[in-house]
């Protein structure tokens, strides 16, 4: 049979992700990319650690990221993200740029984490008081507010799970129940932590509830990566990728509080119950 007619496959360009060894959300990081990219991922060797801070040190040793960078080089990725908040966080900003530093001189191309992807859209947003949801310990979970605070972003509120393990498991209704408890205070926005936290679909549904930004972790991890490519991450509609949602509610900077001076849901969005 002639198949020539098909021309065989487009070309494409490549993003090359390395992830702890438990992460087991590939299809959630897929689902932000647009067709002309692929994913080329890859992950850190297995540890009998629970989650914790000494698994977050472990998964970034810069020769474990090293090895892993070197790996994926056989695919021909234009830029490399490390998908990891808390492997990226931990050492502060300081460590977050040397991991950075790191794969960019193992791999010869642009470097990113998430938690420097984080930074990049508190400052897109123009965010100054962040509430957070996470699935960490305490002890983790004060590694991010201490993380944050060096980059002068104050916590506005936080929740968080306590978990160890399966992080991928919590149900979204888990994650918008989290969202809720960690709005105590002002904020300009919430993040939910952890590439390994399912938050896909709960975004827009979330922002349209809450009426600040919503970010997660895979989110701005594809977002950063993405727009080093030239090309925009895709998603349902809300605020990070599309400057158009922003516009239903004020900036940060006017004063926006979740139940304090809301306008009206825009026609055919309804919060969660």
């Amino acid at each position: 049979m002639d198949v020539s007619f098909l021309g065989g496959p487009q070309p494409q360009r490549g993003v090359g992700v390395v992830a702890p060894f438990d992460f087991a959300l590939d299809r959630e990081l897929w689902r932000w990319v647009p067709d002309e990219i692929s994913l080329h991922l890859t992950r850190t060797p297995f540890v009998p650690v629970e989650v914790s801070l000494d698994l977050a040190r472990l998964v970034s040793e810069h020769e474990t990221l090293g090895e892993a960078v070197r790996a994926l080089g056989a695919a021909e990725p234009e830029v490399l993200a490390y998908a990891c908040t808390s492997g990226s966080f931990v050492g502060g900003i300081a460590g977050e740029r040397a991991l950075c530093e790191a794969m960019r001189r193992s791999g010869e191309l642009p470097s990113l984490t998430t938690s420097g992807a984080l930074l990049e859209a508190l400052t897109e947003l123009g965010v100054h008081r962040v509430a957070l949801v996470t699935p960490y310990t305490r002890s983790v979970t004060e590694s991010l507010e201490e993380y944050l605070n060096q980059a002068g972003v104050e916590i506005a509120g936080c929740a968080d799970l306590g978990l160890t393990r399966h992080i991928w498991k919590v149900p979204y209704r888990e994650v918008a129940t989290m969202a809720r408890d960690a709005l105590g205070g002002a904020a300009d926005a919430l993040f939910i932590s952890c590439t390994n936290l399912p938050t896909y679909d709960v975004i827009p549904q979330l922002e349209a509830e809450l009426r600040i930004p919503v970010i997660s972790a895979n989110q701005v991890t594809m977002w950063a990566a993405l727009r080093r490519l030239g090309t925009r991450a895709v998603g349902p509609y809300q605020a990070l990728l599309d400057p158009a949602a922003r516009r239903q509610w004020p900036l940060p900077d006017e004063g926006l509080r979740p139940g304090h001076g809301l306008p009206e849901l825009p026609e055919g969005q309804e919060g969660w119950a």
